[in-house]
């Protein structure tokens, strides 16, 4: 039983200084564990922090992005918003938005079928949502050579999510991937 809770105590001490998800093989390989063990310990770590009884607690640990990591509780998520804005404005702009939420579900997605899609030119979002590290070039379109983008492990980290298909769904709202061969014929 003593050795579980020392083990515990590694894992929290891990995750609580590791800056992004740490996947479960590192975890178990830092603890010299099994990991079907370090599995175990991070799911009763979860319940203790979740059945905290007076008051849940102001932080959780969750599997996302294909590792696991603290995150703080959605409980409390205003407090926490409040906090983190206060006196910044790195929020992502209304185009940005769009933009992000275009290649996020048509990925993997030209800058031209973008374009198309939002009816604007996309270029300079495109360039800051790479910036930010929310999308990446994942390819290049075989037939026009134009670099093809798609979302970032940072993106589903910062969604939540652990795949894209979490992503809530959305394509009666996007054109379907017949229509966006149309539309790459259709451009200069």
């Amino acid at each position: 039983m003593r050795e579980s809770a020392q083990r515990k105590g590694a894992l929290e001490a891990i995750l609580m200084v590791a800056s992004e998800p740490v996947p479960l093989k590192a975890l178990a390989f830092a603890i010299d564990t099994p990991e079907g063990e370090t599995l175990e310990l991070l799911r009763q770590l979860q319940n203790e922090y979740a059945s905290d009884s007076d008051a849940p607690r102001g932080f959780q640990i969750r599997e996302v992005g294909g590792g696991w990591r603290f995150y703080s509780n959605p409980h409390y998520a205003d407090v926490v918003a409040g906090f983190v804005t206060a006196g910044t404005s790195s929020r992502l702009s209304q185009p940005a938005l769009e933009t992000l939420a275009v290649i996020a579900y048509k990925q993997p997605v030209t800058r031209a079928q973008i374009a198309q899609i939002r009816g604007v030119e996309v270029d300079s979002v495109v360039r800051t949502l790479q910036t930010r590290g929310l999308v990446e070039q994942i390819g290049v379109a075989p037939a026009t050579g134009a670099g093809l983008y798609g979302t970032s492990e940072l993106f589903l980290e910062k969604m939540g999510m652990n795949s894209l298909e979490e992503l809530a769904p959305l394509a009666p709202y996007l054109p379907g991937d017949d229509e966006l061969e149309e539309i790459e014929k259709e451009l200069p």
